[in-house]
């Protein structure tokens, strides 16, 4: 009996830190790795990244989304498929992606201070002809869209090399999975965090 309460004295401890852990995972936050290089150049490939579920989605903050049933491009994507992407429009918002890469949101030109000029337009090459394949998008200087009640409108910050809602269209709210910090020594870390908090 002596040795079995001395087992369960350090069993015990170590099963409960494993049921907060699996519990923080799933309800609070959890790491994310960034896969690719759509977010360049505030997000690298591979980076590791706090991913937060409760956190409540704005304009520009960035998000952790499961791409299955979102991006229907590629056979290879899986349920456990995740996109760190920007949110550009939220539910009800209108939206004018301009040839020159400028963003207007409700009529008002965004600062996308997070990308240079040029990163802007890199993106916007071929919008008439490659881009907007999205049912409910549609790119260009002079043409709107709205983004539907539920739903959200993301940009990767490498324009040239994103696969994004200009390809796939809108993200349902239901397959966000949470919202991307950064530590605060990461030199990017003011244009992740602060993003979305105004």
């Amino acid at each position: 009996m002596k040795v079995f309460k001395e087992i369960m004295s350090w069993i015990l401890p170590v099963i409960i830190g494993l049921v907060i852990a699996l519990l923080v995972k799933q309800f609070l936050f959890s790491l994310v790795k960034v896969d690719g290089t759509s977010m360049y150049p505030n997000l690298q490939n591979n980076e590791r990244v706090m991913m937060l579920r409760q956190a409540k989605i704005k304009h520009n903050t960035v998000i952790v989304f499961n791409a299955h049933g979102v991006d229907k491009s590629s056979p290879s994507i899986t349920n456990d498929t995740k996109y760190v992407k920007r949110v550009i429009g939220m539910p009800g918002d209108k939206i004018e992606y301009r040839n020159d890469g400028s963003v207007f949101v409700n009529g008002k030109k965004q600062s996308q201070s997070y990308i240079t000029n040029s990163q802007r337009r890199e993106g916007t090459l071929m919008l008439s002809s490659e881009l907007a394949k999205a049912p409910g998008v549609t790119l260009g200087t002079g043409k709107t869209f709205t983004v539907p009640a539920g739903k959200y409108f993301v940009l990767g910050d490498n324009r040239r090399n994103s696969n994004d809602s200009r390809y796939y269209g809108f993200v349902p709210k239901g397959k966000i999975d949470g919202v991307v910090k950064v530590v605060f020594w990461n030199d990017q870390s003011d244009v992740i965090n602060s993003y979305g908090q105004k």
